[in-house]
């Protein structure tokens, strides 16, 4: 289910209310600094595709705000997300520049999130730019090399320790987003729900220190039909444990 648009919605969103989604990525193709085997827009393939410029974004949002402005409709939250990692676009720093401006002027109680899968965070110029955001979103579904390679698919070079530790460079500013699943993916187990797992993605957030955790499970179709979903009381224990350390936990059930 690729998003045929910049502007996605608004759409009502399990996590963050009535979300008006900004899709920075190609329209007609998936590719993604992750491959991760319960997407819901597909794997990653290529095609003969437009990403939409700095400009091109700035147009579509400002034209979609006016748009519920003049109807009267509110919007909760403005959300980076779409068809791949929003912050791989060239022009991500100055884009969030431009959305904030805009909300400001039309509707300036609104939060702005970005769901990030983290591979960016490396780099000084995302990071400042994550900090002018109200929800700093970045995913962690497992503390452990092997499985972030079978769940994640990680297209580049990737290290959970680097990943934690530009994470805890927020200082306490972000949000930690983790999807829980099982199942199986060309013969290989995967459950990420384990003690070793979640024992290892605990001390990550205590290394972390977010001031929220999200976890949730499988909602929509994935590339796999072989991939189970997490039901919300198990989720919910894994939540406790959270909290146990002082840490505000969302379950999407």
């Amino acid at each position: 289910m690729l998003f045929s648009d910049i502007i996605i919605g608004p759409i009502k969103s399990r996590r963050l209310g009535r979300s008006l989604g900004v899709n920075l990525l190609h329209q007609t193709a998936k590719i993604c600094s992750f491959d991760c085997i319960y997407c819901e827009c597909g794997l990653n393939f290529r095609a003969d595709s437009h990403q939409p410029s700095r400009d091109e974004v700035q147009r579509a949002v400002e034209q979609k705000m006016v748009e519920l402005t003049e109807k009267g409709e509110g919007i909760d939250v403005i959300t980076f997300a779409g068809n791949g990692e929003p912050t791989t676009h060239r022009d991500f720093p100055a884009i969030i520049d431009d959305i904030v401006a805009l909300r400001d002027r039309y509707f300036p109680e609104a939060r702005i999130s970005v769901l990030s899968n983290a591979t960016m965070i490396w780099k000084q110029e995302v990071r400042d730019a994550l900090a002018k955001v109200d929800n700093n979103i970045q995913k962690l579904d497992s503390a452990i090399d092997e499985t972030v390679k079978v769940i994640n698919q990680p297209q580049g070079r990737y290290s959970v320790a680097k990943v934690i530790e530009d994470m805890r460079r927020f200082e306490g500013e972000v949000i930690v987003q983790t999807l829980f699943l099982r199942g199986e993916v060309n013969g290989v187990r995967v459950d990420n729900t384990t003690e070793e797992e979640v024992s290892a993605w605990i001390e990550a957030l205590k290394v972390i220190q977010p001031k929220e955790v999200m976890l949730y499970s499988l909602d929509r179709k994935t590339p796999y039909d072989t991939l189970y979903k997490v039901e919300g009381d198990e989720l919910q224990v894994i939540a406790d444990r959270v909290e146990a350390l002082g840490i505000k936990t969302q379950v999407t059930k």
